[in-house]
């Protein structure tokens, strides 16, 4: 047994945060001692009761089948004495010990940029996070989220489909892909950018893990932007964890009255960056770019896009006139108006009012 195998198997005991197993780790000459040390020197390092612990983990069925499951599905282990480990996650208070990989690793050392918010939103919540990520990942962020319903999604399927990299951090095991209607979508991600978990790969997805699953998404990126949110919401111990961290916060503000931007708006009163384009966020960043020629040069727009392009490039048209001129389905012209928006090329105004941006 090696070193990364020692830090598998502490990571999978019970009661064990890596804060406290490091410091324990301090005490042996390398992690892989664990096992050849009898139970009463565990217990001696660890305690009393995470030395038993340690102790019954390092040969039991569930360790092993764990070591053959990572072989098997080809996982990658990253651990916090590698040097590809990323420095932005190692400065947190907590870093994990080790993160399970699968897709591209090294979208974990790129510049991030982390979009999170309600698992119920609005259609301007999904529209404007899938905007922002593609926008962001286009112009070569990585985009990182959590995989959850809502916002979540959005963003990983506008960061996709820019063509860019995402980052899905997971509040369960890589093989317990959660929510189960994510699945194919995961498997999207792993092709353009990469699966992260610091739970053991059939880890179900406990209500405790998530604000665990949290601290990392904050702690990969650069800034944290909330799109929606409720009082009491994920999105926000995120956007508090990244206060922590040092990182930046920003939040797209909503309606006043709805109830998913009262947490949004709460952060901006508190000193939250209010941003409305994805200008204000690479500025705040100091990440130099030429937002609008970068965005606009080679898009290749669909018959149906550029039917509704042109007509709005004449002047601003509401949502009854464009359905009349483009002679479109409202359910198609709404799919080509939100990919207008996400490739920025157009906005829209109160009253579903489009004009050219």
């Amino acid at each position: 047994m090696d070193n990364r195998e020692a830090l598998i198997l502490l990571n999978m005991v019970e009661g064990l945060s890596p804060r406290k197993a490091k410091e324990l780790l301090s005490k042996l000459d390398k992690p892989k001692d664990i096992f050849s040390l009898k139970v009463k020197e565990l217990k001696t390092i660890f305690g009393e009761n995470l030395g038993e612990k340690v102790f019954s983990k390092r040969n039991s069925p569930e360790f092993l089948t764990e070591l053959k499951l990572i072989e098997k599905e080809k996982i990658n282990i990253l651990t916090f004495l590698d040097e590809e480990y990323p420095p932005l996650l190692a400065e947190i208070y907590d870093p994990p010990l080790l993160l399970y990989l699968k897709g591209r690793k090294g979208c974990l050392s790129k510049k991030c940029l982390a979009i999170v918010g309600s698992r119920r939103a609005s259609f301007y919540g999904l529209s404007s996070a899938e905007k922002f990520a593609y926008s962001l990942a286009y112009l070569g962020l990585v985009v990182v989220s959590g995989l959850a319903r809502g916002i979540d999604t959005s963003v990983h399927k506008g960061a996709l489909s820019a063509g860019g990299e995402t980052l899905a951090i997971l509040g369960s095991g890589l093989l317990n892909i959660y929510p189960k209607e994510n699945v194919s979508l995961a498997s999207q991600i792993i092709d353009r950018g990469c699966l992260v978990s610091e739970f053991p790969l059939t880890r179900p997805p406990f209500r405790e893990n998530f604000p665990r699953r949290n601290r990392i998404i904050s702690g990969l990126s650069l800034g944290v932007l909330v799109v929606e949110a409720a009082q009491r919401s994920g999105a926000l111990i995120t956007a508090n964890f990244a206060l922590e961290q040092g990182r930046e916060v920003f939040a797209l503000p909503g309606s006043y009255n709805s109830p998913q931007s009262k947490g949004v708006h709460s952060l901006i009163k508190q000193g939250a960056k209010l941003v409305d384009s994805v200008e204000d966020i690479l500025e705040e960043l100091n990440i130099e770019f030429n937002f609008h020629q970068s965005l606009k040069t080679s898009l290749n727009l669909s018959e149906k896009e550029n039917r509704v392009f042109t007509l709005i490039g004449k002047g601003a048209r509401d949502i009854e006139t464009l359905s009349q001129q483009s002679q479109l389905e409202r359910s198609s012209l709404y799919q080509v108006l939100l990919s207008l928006m996400i490739k920025g090329l157009i906005k829209e105004l109160p009253g579903k009012v489009y004009i050219k941006k």
